[in-house]
């Protein structure tokens, strides 16, 4: 059983109502698979994608919900976890970890993030978000996302321009690092910590010389409150859940799935099925799973490719393939761009201190 305690100091009140609604949850599904209550009518004309892009061009779709994982971000270089062989959790035996897991505990942070040779070093590598990423910022930017929720803490939800309130991080994020004490907490940019890192200093506090971590979720600790709060509301009101990337195995995340309305479709864009619980599961308040090919099943579509290749074969049914493939090239184009401009600056500083340390300038007699 994971055990997660809060990142920030609050009261016991969110903890409450959460186990509140846990709790309804379960007799409202009872209720519903022993009654037969809550039956909806079917809104796709078609279990297919093309059944999906006929519903977003309808315009009865304006509240899409994106629940993302690791797998839209493989094809940016990120390994995923789980993969055999490419995953993350199977090319650790560099770091003599006593268990894969130990990458992301606190204990394990603190005795080794100042080395290079931490494992938490690969998310500072230089990344490009992906196709996938920038048809979510689509969304956004034709008025159909109401909110991404992604398990990623690699940021480049954020590079690709979604914002603050676009993005639910249930995982936390790189982006940001607090210091841990709660007398203190002050607040860090990636830019510091990366420095920190690679210098092999131990991020400590600039104010009170407590520890900073990152504010990533680590074992044992739990979900950002914004999530539980956020997911109470926007779940009721999400008319298209679209979910890729992701193995929908770890809770509360994939539970997520089950909080939509019973007529919500719901598309999975991933290389391989996921989400079909079983139905016990949904007695005890993890959403019931999907149903993909079942006689019953009328919501749920599973297009099984990468990611980005779903996401461009969706933009191409929605008249937005040539766009969002402009969109792509630009912006890869700048992040390029910028990264030469970094790389040179940092060359030239470099260049200016040899020098000095050489061969001073002797001052101009006045």
């Amino acid at each position: 059983t994971v055990v997660y305690r809060l990142q920030e100091p609050s009261d016991d009140s969110s903890e409450e109502e959460a186990a509140g609604d846990t709790e309804m949850d379960f007799l409202r599904n009872l209720f519903s698979s022993t009654l037969g209550l809550g039956s909806a009518d079917k809104v796709l004309d078609e279990l297919t994608l093309d059944g999906v892009a006929r519903y977003i061009k309808s315009g009865k779709c304006k509240n899409i919900i994106c629940m993302v994982g690791a797998g839209i971000s493989t094809s940016a270089g990120i390994p995923d976890f789980r993969s055999p062989g490419t995953g993350l959790y199977a090319n650790l035996q560099k770091y003599n970890l006593p268990y894969p897991e130990a990458i992301f505990q606190i204990d394990y942070f603190k005795v080794n993030i100042r080395s290079r040779s931490s494992p938490c070093c690969f998310l500072f590598d230089f990344y490009q978000p992906t196709i996938c990423h920038y048809f979510m910022k689509m969304l956004k930017d034709k008025g159909l996302l109401k909110r991404c929720y992604t398990q990623n803490i690699d940021t480049l939800e954020r590079v690709a321009g979604l914002e603050g309130d676009d993005l639910i991080e249930a995982h936390g994020t790189f982006y940001t690092s607090h210091c841990v004490s709660f007398c203190c907490r002050k607040e860090y940019n990636l830019d510091w910590m990366k420095e920190k890192i690679f210098s092999d200093d131990i991020p400590r506090c600039d104010k009170c010389s407590s520890l900073v971590k990152p504010d990533i979720v680590f074992f044992g600790e739990n979900l950002p409150v914004r999530f539980f709060t956020s997911m109470k509301m926007d779940f009721p009101r999400c008319d298209l859940l679209i979910v890729m990337g992701t193995s929908l195995q770890v809770q509360p995340f994939a539970g997520l799935v089950g909080r939509v309305s019973k007529s919500c479709p719901r598309l999975l864009i991933n290389m391989e099925k996921a989400g079909q619980a079983d139905p016990l599961f949904g007695l005890l308040g993890f959403g019931g799973g999907m149903d993909f090919d079942s006689d019953k099943a009328y919501r749920d579509v599973a297009h099984i490719s990468t990611c980005d290749d779903g996401c461009l074969a969706l933009a191409d049914l929605l008249g937005w393939k040539v766009e969002l493939e402009e969109l792509v090239k630009q912006e890869h184009a700048q992040i390029d761009s910028q990264d030469k401009k970094e790389k040179a600056g940092g060359k030239s500083e470099a260049a200016k201190s040899s020098s000095a340390s050489v061969a001073p300038e002797p001052k101009k007699e006045e």
